[in-house]
């Protein structure tokens, strides 16, 4: 009994540790983004950003979701060609603000929500977004490589942990790949294999390593044909140059290019770095953006602190309120279209009850 009410204690600080620590992390970083930091001047620069900026700025913002979301489509081609283009864009939204509250769980929202709605296999739909995923990856490691080619100095030396973050990225790229590839071709000798191992610690595991098997090769399936493979690497490329173009709009907004010279290259170079912080289990990635973003100004560019952290600040923010904006009216508009339809309406707790079209 004592060793039950022990257990339970445990999990229940484990969840409390699990649920603060990415909200440390943020808190962590954005003291030593901004601790040397004139934020009264920084703000300043904000409340007389420019308008017309920033309303383009969100139009590009919208417009690289777009690319996402019709890039997404293609995954859809050999499972439901007609899924709907809103849903796909809502629900990648919906992934983004969710994310903007708890880091990474958006992505399952994001899958669970377009299940629901279209009437897919939320295994299936989790399996492109994986797939996806290793895509995202593998582009913003190439994209990283051009940005060390295109740049005029030695990048490397002055970011010291980027050769590192390429490196392993690219181990992780290629082990994933290797591993796809045997799943693809030997599913039920390496399937098979693991989960025996597995079953010898825990048969519950087992099954979920089973389950994570079928999601990955049903998204791995849904990309057919070579018309849809091409396609989902030109869009994969326009994601890339429009998180680009975002990148150096955002400059125009606090009048950036009047501090040194801007252009298309240092925003491409910002892009790629910042993606980075990403990486880190933070809401929004909220500090890790504002601290790569700052340093890659000031550092790379020579840009002063005020001006950089104004960037990141008021870019960080558009960003992140758009995002759970977007949520909230993508999940308003859905519920009334699927109310008028006489379909029951989907909350961010209905979405995790089992239907039988979600196994």
């Amino acid at each position: 009994m004592i060793s039950g009410n022990s257990n339970k204690k445990n999990n229940h600080l484990t969840k409390i540790v699990g649920y603060s620590l990415p909200f440390f992390i943020t808190l962590l970083f954005l003291f030593f983004a901004f601790r040397n930091i004139d934020l009264k001047a920084s703000f300043a620069y904000i409340l007389n950003s420019s308008i017309p900026a920033i309303f383009l700025y969100i139009l590009v913002y919208l417009a690289s979701h777009i690319a996402r979301a019709l890039r997404w489509k293609y995954m859809f081609k050999s499972i439901k060609p007609d899924v709907s283009f809103f849903h796909l864009f809502g629900s990648v939204m919906v992934g983004y603000g969710v994310s903007c509250v708890i880091p990474r769980l958006g992505e399952l929202y994001r899958g669970l929500f377009l299940g629901r709605w279209e009437g897919i296999s939320r295994s299936t739909v989790i399996g492109t977004i994986v797939v996806e995923r290793i895509i995202d990856v593998a582009a913003f490691l190439i994209a990283a490589l051009i940005g060390i080619y295109i740049y005029s100095g030695d990048i490397l030396n002055a970011i010291v942990w980027l050769k590192a973050s390429i490196i392993i990225g690219v181990i992780i790229i290629a082990a994933a790949t290797l591993f796809l590839i045997l799943l693809i071709l030997f599913k039920e000798k390496v399937s098979g294999v693991l989960v025996r191992i597995c079953e010898k610690f825990s048969k519950r595991l087992a099954g979920r390593l089973s389950g994570i098997f079928d999601t990955l090769v049903e998204g791995l399936n849904s990309i057919r044909g070579t018309k849809n493979i091409l396609a989902i690497l030109v869009w994969t490329a326009i994601i890339i140059l429009l998180y680009a173009l975002n990148a150096y709009v955002g400059f125009f907004t606090i009048g950036l290019q009047t501090k040194g010279n801007v252009n298309f290259q240092l925003a491409f170079i910002l892009m790629t770095i910042s993606s980075f912080g990403v990486m880190i289990p933070t809401p929004g990635g909220t500090g890790p953006y504002h601290i790569i973003s700052i340093f890659v100004l000031t550092h790379l560019y020579g840009f002063d602190y005020i001006s950089s952290a104004a960037y990141s600040i008021l870019t960080h923010f558009v960003s992140y309120i758009g995002f759970i904006i977007s949520t909230i009216i993508v999940v308003y508009i859905v519920n009334k279209q699927r109310e008028r339809q006489g379909l029951n309406k989907e909350t961010f707790f209905s979405v995790f009850k089992v239907n039988p079209a979600d196994k």
